[in-house]
């Protein structure tokens, strides 16, 4: 039997005691070590996501030691990973053009499925990657940070940009710090000022307090022109709609947050510019591998990104505390065993 904390309901965690995973030939055993706690995690536990049957056991950022591995995966026992949580089936059109990160069948842990928010987790070989000299902490950080890489990717962030990140969170600090390793020069825009000097601390970029007026302040940064590449991090409806202003002629437009509404646009205004709109989701091995090199060398802060921890006994208390006021709240991160 392992520990578990279940959220059963909206509003309603749950520390359980229910069967380990059983062990099957083609899967690895890992026990989680660390389970960063995720914008969707807040969602679900608030029943806010539209895509999830209760109950659940939360949890896909994940760093986890090997229990018990396949002959022959090349895993010991005792060795740490990062776990890419995406689970694709291999087979499907986005599978078979190397995009399994928005696989057809998908299947992404904790949300589809249940996660890590528990003593044993059973996952597939090719989802574990070796930490290779990353701490636990840094393990657990590699899958947000991957979203905004690959966010970074898709809008095909070159050195001459100029890039506006709107929503500073936890994937907008992402977008943003893979954004300016990639040379361009970069902007947040966000209500809350004290996300915006933590950015301008951690990041390194110029920022913009999104007022009752935003776009007059885009203009007056951008002298008129808008950015090269904007890309939305607010999972807001309204934010999303009034980011295609703020696309220069010939920019953009990279749509990393996801809400379970239409969106509308004026298309005379996206046509005179021949704007691009792009979604970007989730991510690949590719940018997993391109995060941890970029903590390895330390370009990344990731002990400054975690800002609350708990245990995952205290998480069922802690977590609708966080929900609901994230004062001061960058990465919360639940530790288990060492």
């Amino acid at each position: 039997m392992i520990d578990a904390l279940v959220c059963s309901e909206p509003g309603r965690l749950e520390l359980v005691r229910r069967p380990a995973p059983e062990i099957t030939p083609d899967s690895a055993l890992v026990r989680p070590r660390r389970v960063g706690i995720c914008g969707t995690d807040y969602h679900i536990y608030e029943g806010k996501h539209p895509f999830l049957q209760y109950p659940r056991v939360m949890g896909h950022e994940l760093a986890v030691e090997i229990v018990q591995a396949p002959e022959g995966s090349g895993f010991a026992p005792g060795e740490i990973c990062v776990v890419n949580p995406y689970l694709s089936c291999g087979h499907c059109v986005a599978c078979r053009a190397g995009k399994p990160n928005c696989c057809a069948n998908i299947s992404v842990l904790g949300v589809h499925q249940d996660g890590g928010m528990a003593g044993l987790l059973s996952v597939p070989p090719g989802n574990l990657i070796p930490a290779e000299g990353l701490s636990a902490d840094q393990c657990a950080a590699v899958e947000f940070l991957a979203i905004g890489a690959h966010a970074v990717r898709r809008g095909g962030v070159a050195k001459r940009d100029r890039v506006l990140v709107v929503g500073i969170g936890p994937i907008g600090l992402g977008v943003s710090l893979f954004a300016r390793l990639s040379g361009a020069k970069v902007a947040a825009c966000d209500r809350d000022p004290e996300r915006l000097a933590v950015a301008r601390e951690i990041a390194d970029i110029d920022t913009i307090v999104a007022g009752d007026d935003p776009l007059a302040e885009i203009d007056a940064h951008t002298n008129g022109e808008g950015f090269d590449v904007v890309f939305d991090a607010t999972g807001n409806p309204q934010a999303m709609e009034r980011g295609f202003d703020y696309v220069g002629h010939g920019g953009r437009y990279v749509l990393v947050s996801v809400v379970n509404e239409p969106l509308t646009f004026l298309d005379p205004d996206f046509h005179r510019k021949e704007m691009t709109l792009l979604g970007s989701r989730n991510a690949t091995m590719e940018d997993f591998e391109h995060v941890m090199a970029a903590i390895r060398t330390g370009a990344v802060p990731v002990e400054r990104l975690i800002t609350h921890r708990t245990t995952l006994a205290d998480a069922a208390a802690d977590i609708p505390r966080w929900a609901a006021d994230k004062t001061g709240l960058i990465k919360a991160m639940i530790e288990i065993g060492g």
